[in-house]
């Protein structure tokens, strides 16, 4: 007598990525009001942050004159030293004015302390319904998303964006790729009778 074949494995549905456009982009950002809020939107988004990420971010961290701070990365990822933008610098400036030099966490909380996840998302909520942006992309790891696909469509390659996201593994990169092009994709059949 033979022992009956296994069951064959389902496979668990592939999970679709949430990330805003640039129009939701630009929605987003132009309703967020509060210094500490845009600094921490900013960031997170310019830096492809996870929420839990964001409150480990220390003043010891920033260093102002250089205009660079250095990112703790999670989830074994790889953490370094970054270059800030423009914009970012701006609205952490603006922040820290309110916030003071003082040793800590650099987002803190009405007690204080680092922020923390859970409000980070009741902020991004907040803000994507102020923006009238869908709810199913109203979860904070959009932004790192949104980072993302932001810069493959700037033109940067799967290599930088790994060591952007602090990404151990290019494979964990290489949706965002597949992403795009089945964008790009659309939009070129769309496209195709164009006259």
């Amino acid at each position: 007598m033979t022992a009956p074949s296994p069951a064959p494995r389902r496979r668990k549905p592939k999970a679709t990525i949430k990330y805003l456009t640039s129009e939701e982009l630009e929605r987003l950002f132009a309703v967020i009001k509060a210094a500490r809020d845009k600094a921490i939107f900013r960031l997170a988004y310019h830096r492809g942050l996870r929420a839990s990420e964001v409150g480990l971010l220390t003043m010891a961290h920033y260093r102002q004159a250089a205009e660079r701070l250095y990112v703790t990365r999670l989830k074994n990822g790889n953490s370094g030293e970054y270059g800030l933008t423009a914009i970012e610098v701006k609205a952490l400036r603006a922040w820290l004015k309110e916030r003071g030099s003082r040793p800590g966490a650099i987002f803190l909380s009405k007690k204080k302390q680092a922020i923390s996840q859970q409000m980070l998302d009741v902020l991004m909520k907040k803000y994507c319904r102020l923006a009238h942006i869908p709810p199913e992309k109203a979860h904070f790891h959009s932004l790192r998303h949104s980072c993302a696909t932001s810069l493959l469509d700037r033109g940067r390659d799967i290599a930088e964006i790994k060591d952007h996201l602090g990404h151990c593994n290019i494979a964990n990169t290489d949706i965002y790729a597949r992403i795009t092009s089945a964008r790009r994709d659309r939009a070129a059949n769309e496209l195709r009778d164009w006259q």
